[in-house]
């Protein structure tokens, strides 16, 4: 497995994976047949986040294109479900209209279960973020290891884009990363897992020091 991050290029958080590269990547190694509905889980994630701008004043929807880009070019995994729920794992959260059940009619029943499970209460977690997060762990511990992979991708593309000030405090998810999800990864046999949590502590390092 290896890691897409050009370390000469200073402006990682500026990358993402274009339309055309996705379907590059998927007539090369995906399902070809899946092709349209990859794209159209593209462009549902494309719209939903169209006017989210991250901290670090980059597009949200770029941090979504490059979770499914770690997906596929770090771990090598081209299961359409995963890189379709990879592109929409944080709808869910972001749009008044994409429920679980829109989701269900336009991707099946496993990917709507995989995102929503991925989903945060956001009116929750803006009182009490510490205990939401603590409860998404736990109930990951349950999930499948489908929504792990996605949840540390999404870990592992955030602590990428750490130095470009996107969390007001860095060492604390680091810290909650390291303490509450990575134990989940390490528990398991999963190669992929234990890649995603690999490369989330020496990027973590990194940023340390």
């Amino acid at each position: 497995m290896e890691n897409f991050r050009d370390s000469s290029n200073p402006q990682y958080n500026n990358r993402f994976l274009s339309v055309e590269e996705l379907e590059e990547r998927l007539h090369r190694q995906g399902d070809p047949i899946s092709i349209p509905k990859v794209l159209d889980a593209y462009e549902m994630a494309q719209n939903v986040h169209a006017h989210q701008v991250r901290n670090d004043g980059t597009p949200y929807f770029y941090h979504s294109a490059r979770t499914a880009r770690i997906i596929m070019e770090e771990l090598h995994a081209f299961d359409t479900d995963l890189i379709i729920s990879a592109l929409l794992h944080d709808v869910l959260e972001d749009s008044e209209t994409v429920t679980k059940g829109v989701l269900e009619y336009n991707f099946g029943s496993y990917v709507a279960y995989v995102v929503d499970m991925l989903t945060k209460d956001l009116a929750k977690a803006r009182i009490d973020p510490d205990a939401v997060d603590v409860a998404h762990a736990d109930r990951l511990r349950v999930a499948s290891e489908d929504c792990l992979l996605i949840k540390l991708s999404a870990r592992l593309d955030n602590i990428r884009c750490l130095s470009f000030n996107l969390k007001r405090n860095p060492i604390v998810y680091i810290s909650n990363t390291l303490e509450r999800y990575l134990p989940l990864a390490d528990a398991t046999s999963n190669v992929r897992l234990h890649y995603l949590a690999s490369a989330i502590r020496s990027e973590a390092n990194t940023f340390l020091g």
